[in-house]
């Protein structure tokens, strides 16, 4: 029998479809090649604890505001199914996520069948054919894949092979006590490997290409984040620790022992010197696992292969009816927002499902209407971007959407993928638009080349929109007539993220949606 949906993996993003799916009375399973759910977190980040912070005390009474400070939650109504509730650490270990995830799919009734890999993926008549190990076959008409990055990102290196891997090495300091290790890899798992290191290890160097980026400057949370740069002080402290800013050609074994690494530097044109290390270590990250895919609906991927290569509704490029959920999603907006956490993802599972609803299903996308006048359409505005958990997390990923008609009515729908405005529009599948505006949070043009903490780098008053320097999180909303871009208003900044000011905010928006809801107004008879 073939069901509407199988979705693979059961960690947190096919959960969260999973529990949609599961109050719609929809006919699903998830498919888990673990024992429970969550697999990826009993092992990873290797040395336990989360960098995805877990604000208990906000000062807000509002679960909405609250989810902003919350990036471990899963959108339930459940109000127990909080992650604040599983653990007080602001950096929690990996255990409480493993303990959360596992109530989460017991207490929501989620159809999970553990222990069944996904060992071969087939197209069929009318849909997919998953296989496991077993030889058991399950069949459905839509395949969503949210597996995760569980395949270890090995560079094309000579030597590679040599050095130990991120997810299999001994992280026993006592192991490293006295040696030079060469972690190569400039992300987190890098530097919380190097962390764990210093008291033991008698050198660490720690080697990438490029400049470091820092998640405080370019507001990617992918990026070195400060809880895991203690290293950077100890080099610029000269204490045996370095950063090796350069391109690692290759790993030999050493006659004496241990290996030789040749490293081109590049701050010194390429000079390429050969280094000494007892130990070497891959933390280079991972990438999307397609070797399931039978040919015939092998997906297309993108960014060395890392990813595939999805639409802004969540579905495959290349092959209709299979989608992605979760971090696998985040090539298009790599390293640009917050697609690859749980704290980004899911509003984007919410909004693939609404998508399975709205295309499948003849569900429309959920709507307020606001009736002719710009009053209601300030107010759903500055009531969302004060408000808005999705937008705030999903910056310039997600946008809501205000259309008009051809009568001048309007209607506001919440949390859409902003790529796939304009083709809903132009389908016919938001109903008949004359006009419409997306309403987006977003930082400013070059946030991520202003140092947030220079003083010097000036603006003329904090309230004035045309000191925008990037380094602040603001309101933009974008006006479109027939399809075609016709302007935009950037909502003046604030440091308090309050944008209510009656002079500031208000009386500025409310101008620019009065002047172009005029364009459009229906012709007296």
């Amino acid at each position: 029998m073939a069901h509407d949906y199988l979705i693979i993996g059961a960690g947190p993003a096919g959960l969260q479809l999973a529990a949609f799916l599961e109050r719609d009375g929809a006919d699903y399973v998830v498919l888990e090649r673990g024992h429970g759910p969550g697999t990826f977190f009993t092992r990873f980040p290797r040395h336990r604890q989360l960098i995805s912070i877990n604000k208990v005390h906000t000062g807000y009474d509002d679960p909405e505001l609250r989810l902003r400070m919350d990036w471990n939650s899963l959108i339930s109504d459940d109000p127990e199914l909080l992650f604040t509730r599983y653990s007080p650490r602001y950096f929690p270990p990996a255990e409480d996520m493993v303990r959360y995830l596992a109530d989460f799919a017991a207490r929501t009734g989620v159809r999970v069948r553990y222990d069944t890999s996904a060992e071969r993926i087939s197209r069929t008549g009318d849909g997919f054919a998953v296989t496991d190990r077993h030889g058991r076959v399950f069949q459905a008409r839509r395949l969503v894949v949210a597996t995760g990055m569980s395949r270890p990102n090995v560079p094309p290196l000579p030597g590679a092979e040599l050095a130990e891997r991120y997810d299999t090495f001994d992280t026993a300091p006592e192991s490293f006590t006295g040696q030079r290790v060469l972690i190569i890899g400039r992300g987190n798992s890098a530097f919380e490997t190097a962390d764990s290191l210093m008291e033991n290890a008698a050198v660490i160097h720690v080697a990438g290409s490029g400049s470091l980026p820092m998640a405080w400057r370019t507001h990617y949370v992918g990026h070195l984040r400060a809880v895991n740069n203690n290293f950077l002080d100890s080099y610029q402290l000269k204490s045996q620790n370095a950063l090796l800013d350069g391109r690692v050609l290759a790993v030999r074994r050493s006659p004496g022992g241990g290996f030789t690494v040749s490293l081109a530097f590049e701050r010194v044109d390429e000079v390429v010197r050969d280094l000494r290390y007892d130990r070497v270590i891959l933390a280079t990250g991972f990438r999307f696992d397609a070797s399931p895919f039978d040919a015939d609906c092998a997906p297309e991927l993108m960014i060395d292969d890392r990813f595939p290569a999805v639409t802004p509704a969540g579905e495959s490029v290349n092959v209709p009816g299979l989608y992605f959920a979760g971090t696998i999603t985040q090539g298009p907006d790599f390293r640009r927002s917050t697609t690859g956490f749980i704290h980004g993802f899911r509003y984007a599972v919410r909004a693939l499902h609404r998508n399975l609803r709205l295309r499948h299903h003849g569900e429309p996308w959920p709507a307020t209407d606001l009736g002719d006048g710009p009053e209601r359409a300030v107010e759903a505005v500055l009531d969302r971007v004060n408000r808005s958990s999705a937008l705030w997390q999903m910056f310039a990923v997600l946008g809501d959407v205000l259309l008009v008609a051809p009568d001048g009515g309007m209607r506001y729908l919440e949390e859409v993928p902003v790529g796939q405005v304009p083709q809903a529009v132009d389908s016919g599948e938001f109903g008949e638009v004359a006009a419409h505006a997306v309403i987006t949070l977003e930082y400013g043009k070059d946030h991520d080349l202003v140092d947030p903490f220079d003083v010097t780098a000036s603006r003329p008053s904090q309230n004035d929109v045309s000191g925008l320097d990037g380094r602040y999180l603001h309101p933009v909303v974008r006006w479109y007539r027939a399809g075609e871009f016709v302007a935009e208003h950037h909502v003046t900044e604030n440091l308090e993220n309050e944008w209510d000011d009656e002079a500031v905010h208000r009386a500025p928006l409310h101008a620019f949606l009065a002047s172009r809801l005029v364009s459009v107004a229906p012709v007296a008879p």
